[in-house]
């Protein structure tokens, strides 16, 4: 039995993602901050093998603390999910700094940390696969959530570069872009305040974790799912970046 290591893995499509692969037989270790959320989705799955690890990533050891668990526990990962993350709306210079800390921590370093770690260790199996969870708004800079959308950029751009280096090996790793999503993200984010979610009809977060479960088994680059986003990134690469920062900023204004 293959073991999956899902982080965000209490709410939206990290939730998703457990169920869709406990579903198809793995082993999961699911780990969040909230560990009633956590305790709650391993009750779903008793016929599984679920390993429950609560940690917040956001913390300085958060990363290290993971994996050291998941050692502790003898346990093999094969596939990674980096899948924790969240933003924040609002204008650079009213927004709180110590989020955006927090943000840069769980959504830029913990990945890479975690990237780090579980990469040595299959390539030296080699065999394994990684998906990286960014969104479409790598793909431009975003007005409003600016510390987000560069936070994603770099997990497209990472992706991508490790994705090229290891390419001659067993090990596969691919990067799950997706629009707007039916979560909590909405609000978490702030997200109620801007016109994003009654602007861009959002997909569920189920239909998310399918995409990127299909797209990493077929050992895909990147991973948009939705016809329009697709089209909407591909039509993109022939838009100068002033227009697409002035699309972003439209879509996302806040509400009057």
């Amino acid at each position: 039995m293959e073991t999956v290591l899902i982080t965000g893995a209490s709410s939206g499509i990290g939730r998703e993602f457990s169920k869709l692969f406990a579903e198809k037989g793995y082993r999961l270790v699911i780990t969040a901050r909230r560990e009633k959320n956590l305790a709650e989705l391993k009750k779903m799955y008793p016929e599984n093998n679920v390993e429950v690890i609560p940690c917040d990533l956001g913390s300085e050891a958060g990363a290290e603390y993971l994996y050291n668990e998941v050692k502790k526990r003898s346990i093999k990962v094969d596939i990674l999910i980096n899948n924790a993350g969240f933003g924040l709306f609002g204008e650079f210079y009213e927004t709180d700094i110590e989020k955006e800390k927090k943000m840069i921590d769980l959504n830029v370093k913990a990945l890479v940390e975690l990237s780090k770690y579980f990469l040595q260790e299959m390539l030296e199996r080699n065999s394994g696969r990684i998906l990286n969870v960014a969104s479409i708004a790598a793909f431009q800079p975003g007005p409003y959530m600016s510390v987000y959308y560069a936070s994603k950029a770099f997990v497209l751009s990472f992706s991508e570069a490790l994705r090229n280096e290891v390419r001659n090996t067993g090990v596969c790793i691919s990067v799950l872009c997706p629009g707007p999503v039916e979560t909590e993200f909405e609000k978490s984010s702030e997200l109620t305040k801007s016109k994003l979610f009654s602007k861009l009809k959002p997909i569920t977060a189920e239909k998310v974790a399918y995409a990127g479960y299909r797209g990493l088994m077929k050992n895909r680059a990147v991973i948009i799912p939705g016809f329009f986003n697709r089209a909407a990134i591909t039509a993109g690469t022939f838009v100068p970046t002033g227009i697409k920062v002035n699309i972003a900023r439209k879509i996302q204004e806040k509400k009057k």
